[in-house]
């Protein structure tokens, strides 16, 4: 996944959260809605998510020095890490914070037809930026489901703002639940009780996106890329047997280390040759392979 179809995504996803997070909180103002103010809260920790996530992005391209060979690729995670933090933080406990003291304390709910034009409002914004993330994601994604793809990508801005994206609709959707049901009944409950699902929502969607941005941290292995280049290595006729492959990623690069078993008559120079050849084929079939280090051996 490119750089730029990351960069869009989040300008997207910065632009739709600052309309609307503006507009919930002259909404949460003027008409004293606990889920509205939930909401102006979850949009402007959105805004400066999408800023922590660029400036991560742009750190990640940093060229390679001697005391960082492998560039700085993982550090878009560090970032992506810091705003799961904060979605759950920010945006998830004080969500359910705000929602407990209003179960207690009973705001009044005023002008809710215009804090549910408000909402509807959001909905669509939201759904723009959405469709915008999902639109960027499409080519990585290929055949895969959404959350397949969440699972395996290593794309963490995009899986950050997708998921962010999602919870944010959904979020709108339970405060337009709530407040209509507040509008209903008179019951200001529904809306204090509104603050506290979306809360909880955060909560749930930041220890999903933390959970994966951890295991990218780690070092997380490329599946697709690792089978792919067993595959490709068993078919060469100077291999014997592909004793181990780690294909690691390393931000949008990935690492490719190789153990194999070689022809026990191959001079070294052919060796050499060989070797050369196969290690330009595989970064030529995968454009994310930056690296191959590939190993002579019989036993791993």
């Amino acid at each position: 996944m490119s750089h730029d179809n990351s960069t869009k995504a989040i300008v997207y996803a910065f632009a739709a959260n600052l309309g609307i997070a503006v507009s919930k909180t002259g909404a949460a103002i003027w008409t004293g809605s606990g889920s509205l103010l939930a909401e102006a809260i979850h949009s402007f920790a959105d805004c400066g998510n999408q800023v922590l996530l660029f400036i991560g992005m742009k750190r990640a391209e940093r060229l390679a020095t001697a005391k960082h060979p492998m560039g700085y690729g993982r550090e878009s995670y560090i970032w992506s890490m810091m705003v799961a933090i904060t979605l759950f933080s920010v945006g998830g406990l004080f969500s359910i914070y705000e929602g407990w003291l209003r179960m207690g304390e009973r705001h009044e709910v005023e002008n809710a037809g215009a804090a549910m034009l408000v909402l509807l409002i959001a909905v669509v914004l939201e759904a723009f930026s959405l469709k915008g993330a999902l639109s960027a994601l499409q080519d990585e994604k290929g055949r895969r489901g959404l959350w397949q793809w969440f699972r395996e990508t290593q794309s963490s801005e995009l899986m950050v703002v997708v998921g962010e994206d999602l919870a944010a609709l959904l979020g709108l959707v339970i405060a337009a639940l709530m407040l209509g049901l507040t509008m209903l009944t008179g019951n200001s409950v529904y809306d204090a009780m509104g603050s506290i699902m979306i809360g909880v929502l955060l909560v749930i969607v930041a220890a999903l996106v933390g959970r994966e941005v951890h295991s990218l941290l780690l070092g997380e292995a490329d599946t697709a890329i690792r089978d792919a280049v067993r595959s490709f290595l068993q078919q060469q006729p100077e291999v014997v047997r592909v004793l181990n492959i780690w294909a690691i990623s390393h931000g949008n690069q990935v690492m490719v280390a190789v153990k194999a078993e070689l022809w026990p008559d191959l001079r070294v120079a052919d060796a050499a040759v060989a070797i050369n050849k196969m290690e330009q084929q595989i970064k030529s079939a995968h454009n994310r392979v930056n690296w191959v280090f590939f190993e002579i051996d019989n036993s791993d």
